[in-house]
C-alpha cells in the first residue's frame, strides 16, 4: 500500500483574464509522503494559493490530475469533496477564521460535529488537542480573549482534531510577530512528530521554510525543488 499523501501529475491551471488566457500553473509534478512537512515558497502571484486550493479541492485544475490518499479528488462530486475534505484534510490560514462567539472549545469542536460525532465525545476530543497545544487551560475563552498567538494555536487545534491526513496551511504565520512564529513552527514540527500528520504550508518565510526540511518553490507557475545549504 502506497505511503503517498500527495500525488499531482502535470497538474495545469488555466484563468480566463476578459479574452486573455492566464496560466498560472503549468505541469505542475509533486509527490508528499505520510508524515512529510513541504514548505510552498515563491513570490505573490507565482501559484502558490492555487495550488494549496486545488490540493483541498477547492479549485479544479485545468489539466492533470491529484491525488490525495490515492483518490483523484477531480472526479468527486462537490458533496463527495466535502465529506472528503471533513475527514482527511485540516486547513490553517494566516488570519484563525475562528468564530468570535464560540469559546475556543466549541470552535475547535465544530468540524467534529459537522463529521456528526455527538457533542459530548466531541468536546473531550476537542479539549485534549487544545491540550497538545498548550491551551487546555484557555478552552472557555472566546477569541476576543486570547492573544494572536493563541487564536493562531487555536486554528491549528481546530486543524488537527479530526486527526487529518493532510493539513494544508497558508501563510499560517504571516500575522504573528517573530518570536510568535517561531513558536507556531516549532508547534507543527512537534504535532507532526507525534501525530504523523502531512503538512503543505505556503510561506514567503524563507527562514522558516528551513525549518520543515524539504522545500519547494513556485515560480511563474513552475515548481522546483529547494536544496537547503
Amino acid at each position: 500500500m502506497s505511503n503517498l499523501v500527495i500525488e499531482c501529475n502535470s497538474l495545469g491551471k488555466t484563468y480566463q483574464d476578459g479574452k486573455n488566457e492566464v496560466e498560472v500553473l503549468k505541469g505542475v509534478n509533486l509527490t508528499l509522503k505520510q508524515g512529510e512537512m513541504l514548505a510552498i515558497v515563491g513570490s505573490s502571484g507565482s501559484g502558490k494559493s492555487t495550488l494549496l486550493h486545488i490540493l483541498g479541492t477547492l479549485d479544479q485544475a485545468s489539466t492533470g490530475f491529484a491525488k490525495i490518499k490515492g483518490v483523484n479528488v477531480s472526479e468527486l462530486t462537490r458533496n463527495q469533496q466535502a465529506e472528503f475534505r471533513n475527514e482527511y484534510m485540516g486547513f490553517i490560514y494566516q488570519f484563525h477564521h475562528l468564530l468570535m462567539e464560540f469559546s475556543a472549545l466549541e470552535n475547535v469542536a465544530m468540524p467534529l460535529l459537522i463529521s456528526g460525532k455527538k457533542a459530548p465525545s466531541a468536546q473531550k476530543q476537542a479539549l485534549e488537542m487544545l491540550e497538545k497545544v498548550g491551551l487546555g487551560h484557555r478552552a472557555q475563552h472566546k477569541p476576543s480573549e486570547l492573544s494572536g498567538g493563541e487564536r493562531q494555536r487555536v486554528a491549528i487545534a481546530r486543524a488537527l482534531v479530526t486527526k487529518p491526513a493532510l493539513v494544508l496551511a497558508d501563510e499560517p504565520t504571516g500575522n504573528l510577530d517573530k518570536q510568535n512564529a517561531i513558536k507556531i513552527y516549532d508547534l507543527l514540527n512537534e504535532l507532526n512528530q507525534q501525530l504523523q500528520t502531512s503538512f503543505v504550508i505556503v510561506t514567503h518565510d524563507l527562514e522558516l521554510a528551513e525549518k520543515l526540511g524539504r522545500t519547494v518553490q513556485l515560480d511563474d507557475g513552475v515548481l522546483t525543488e529547494v536544496n537547503h545549504a
